[in-house]
């Protein structure tokens, strides 16, 4: 699974905007496969923290995928975006 060093992208710097757009493609990659295997745990995760940025476009994301979802993964989803958020 892909993963990507938010710090060593300089995110903390960034205006809220940008990082709503790179977490937003983040969510677009595990959602379509793209570079990596598809997860819909780890695209509501980025689409979930997206959305908590300012990302509109996220926020619909997200509910379409927790509708697909089952209550385990979305949990996990969830709980994994706090984690994130937490030391973030």
């Amino acid at each position: 699974m892909a993963r990507y060093e938010m710090m060593e992208a300089g995110i903390g710097q960034m205006g809220a905007n940008a990082q709503a757009d790179i977490l937003f493609e983040l969510g677009m990659m595990y959602a379509t496969g793209r570079d990596c295997e598809t997860d819909m745990v780890a695209a509501h995760k980025w689409f979930n923290i997206a959305a908590i940025k300012g990302s509109d476009r996220a926020i619909e994301l997200r509910r379409e995928l927790a509708a697909q979802m089952s209550k385990a993964d979305l949990a996990r989803a969830l709980r994994e975006a706090r984690e994130w958020m937490t030391v973030h």
